[in-house]
């Protein structure tokens, strides 16, 4: 199995509804994604997935979040902004695109600190 992981980034705020203390006021983190594909084969190019490909598809998906109220957007007005839903968010946002390729997305992870990140996984 070979897996490929590109690292992107975006600032956001949000506020975490019934978990008690600060993070249930407004405050903002610079998060950082990693995103891994993966793939039992190479292409005929010798390679899983051109690093283009996989940011861009990123870039799209982030750009929806970049610079908001995660608790603003529609995908969060039911569900918690925690970094554990927006790691699943950006999964299946990013699975989906890839649906028309060859590879899947095998896990994102979100940093929300240095000293803190959250990783959403395929079953």
């Amino acid at each position: 199995m070979y897996e490929v992981t590109i690292k992107r980034s975006f600032s956001a705020a949000h506020m975490l509804k019934e978990i008690g203390g600060k993070c249930e006021k407004l405050h903002g983190h610079n998060f950082i994604v990693e995103v891994t594909a993966a793939a039992a084969q190479l292409n005929d190019e010798g390679v899983l997935i051109d690093f283009r490909e996989l940011k861009g598809w990123t870039g799209e998906i982030l750009e929806t979040l970049d610079h908001r109220c995660l608790n603003e957007l529609p995908c969060f007005r039911q569900t918690n902004p925690s970094s554990e839903n927006v790691a699943a968010y950006i999964f299946h946002g990013l699975a989906e695109k890839a649906k028309s390729s060859r590879v899947r997305i095998s896990k994102v992870t979100v940093w929300e600190s240095e000293d803190a990140r959250v990783t959403y996984r395929a079953e």
